[in-house]
């Protein structure tokens, strides 16, 4: 259920944050209208959830796959995840100085912008290459949702601080092995 809620919550903030700061990284003097701050708060007050969410996620996700980890793997996998909330919440305190100031400060709008979508978003890939090696290595994980999370890992190294929307598909993954975990640890009628 933690990897649905963090799925759920992430998709939300990175919407709002999208909607709320349209251009991305992108300059703008402009000062923001009630609807875009109302966008950007909302998201910026979902992001301390959805990362403690994401963390009892990563324990869910250790304990479907058992004692037999391989260490190095596992090491990348905790790292990266670990690093991955770190980026996110930088990135959302980042995003919360573009609400504080009366006109959008580019240093903020440009910081949470980079954070998220080139370091963030890397070490999501990271993290999705390491649970996808570790679900392939042990047999967890059917071998369509391991080439599905290979998948999602190129997305998001290669194109994600340079395709819009692209970073969604992080907590898509996320929900798709969240669902699987669920359905494959009900006991059978």
């Amino acid at each position: 259920m933690a990897g649905i809620v963090f799925a759920v919550l992430l998709g939300a903030a990175i919407v709002l944050a999208r909607l709320g700061l349209p251009e991305g990284a992108g300059s703008s003097t402009v000062a923001l209208d009630a609807g875009q701050r109302g966008e950007l708060s909302t998201a910026v007050e979902l992001v301390p959830f959805a990362g403690i969410a994401f963390l009892w996620f990563m324990g869910a996700v250790r304990a479907h796959t058992g004692e037999a980890e391989d260490r190095f793997v596992a090491t990348v996998f905790l790292g990266s995840g670990l690093v991955f909330v770190a980026s996110l919440f930088g990135a959302a305190a980042a995003a919360g100085t573009v609400l504080s100031a009366h006109q959008p400060q580019d240093f903020g709008r440009h910081f949470a912008y980079e954070l998220l979508t080139t370091y963030g978003m890397r070490m999501a890939a990271v993290f999705v290459f390491a649970t996808s090696t570790i679900g392939r290595k042990l047999g967890v994980f059917p071998r369509a949702l391991s080439l599905a999370g290979i998948v999602a890992g190129l997305v998001l190294l290669v194109v994600g601080s340079s395709v819009p929307w692209s970073e969604l598909v992080f907590p898509a993954w996320a929900l798709l092995i969240s669902l699987y975990i669920l359905r494959s640890a009900r006991p059978a009628p």
